[in-house]
């Protein structure tokens, strides 16, 4: 990763940062924290993790922040523990403890097909506590006013939910598992679904994200070694590595940054990084049948 930190607009860098989020930190906490040191306040992040989570968080700062809502959107990657046996009012470890059946009984192979049965596109309703939001307010704060929160299904992918070890604890039976998964997706929710299918009720006890898009564990910072100057990855560095890569004549170069339109080059349906003739990156655009729209405009 880059370790030169481009001066942006309002004065702090400018850029994505790959940091690994530790445990009990907010993923508001961390945007806070960059915000001080890059000494910008334009900071935001793609995809939240709570705070018992750790790993891979995407922060953009400056012009990147634009690219956060692509960048979200990509498929993801977790470690986690799920605890078979007991059922949680947040589907996690910190949430108070709702009921508790032996899990000790089940075979492996009756686990398996329950976690057979929670793979390819399935349709899965958030946790009660999430950020998910119900008429503009977050979930998590009508359920801590007390309000009874019911959230409808959405679709999701989970490409792999792989079982890589099984531990017995008492009653209690510890899955290690790998998920490889779409957007929107809650592993929360894949812990309380598996629990409920085997009949015993399930919930998270630790949770590592350890990809976002193209973006590894293995290339993030942790918190404790960030300093000034930030390990920031440049804006153009940074849409090259997560979208196909366009680069523009002069003329159409000139055109997309005054928001133009661009003939279709068949890259596909999703966003791709648009380039000038010197490498700078441009925009974002998406193609449209025979059209290229940008989405995001940089110049």
């Amino acid at each position: 990763m880059n370790t030169k930190s481009p001066r942006g607009k309002q004065g702090g860098v400018a850029g994505l940062l790959v940091v690994d989020k530790p445990a009990g930190w907010t993923s508001h906490d961390v945007v806070a924290r960059i915000r001080r040191l890059a000494d910008i306040r334009r900071v935001g992040h793609a995809g939240t993790l709570d705070p018992m989570a750790t790993g891979v968080l995407l922060l953009g700062i400056g012009q990147a922040t634009r690219l956060l809502g692509y960048l979200a959107a990509t498929d993801k990657s977790y470690e986690a523990v799920i605890r078979l046996g007991q059922t949680t009012s947040t589907d996690d470890a910190e949430g108070e403890v709702l009921a508790t059946i032996s899990a000790s009984h089940l075979s492996d192979e009756r686990i398996t097909a329950g976690v057979t049965a929670l793979t390819g596109k399935i349709s899965q309703v958030p946790p009660a506590v999430s950020a998910v939001k119900i008429r503009g307010q977050r979930a998590y704060a009508r359920v801590r006013a007390g309000e009874q929160v019911e959230l409808s299904p959405r679709t999701v992918t989970i490409s792999r939910f792989q079982i890589h070890r099984r531990r017995c604890q008492g009653d209690f039976v510890d899955l290690e598992v790998e998920v490889v998964c779409s957007s929107g997706t809650y592993i929360r929710s894949l812990a309380r679904d598996l629990g409920a299918a085997l009949g015993v009720g399930g919930h998270l006890t630790s949770l590592r994200r350890t990809r976002v898009g193209p973006y590894t564990v293995a290339m993030a910072c942790a918190m404790t070694e960030l300093d000034t100057p930030l390990p920031v990855l440049p804006l153009a560095a940074a849409v090259a590595a997560a979208f196909p890569r366009r680069l523009l004549t002069a003329e159409q170069a000139r055109l997309v940054s005054h928001g133009g339109r661009l003939p279709a080059a068949g890259l596909g349906p999703g966003p791709v990084g648009a380039f000038g003739p010197n490498g700078d990156v441009l925009a974002v655009v998406q193609e449209f049948g025979e059209v290229a729209k940008p989405l995001v405009v940089f110049a």
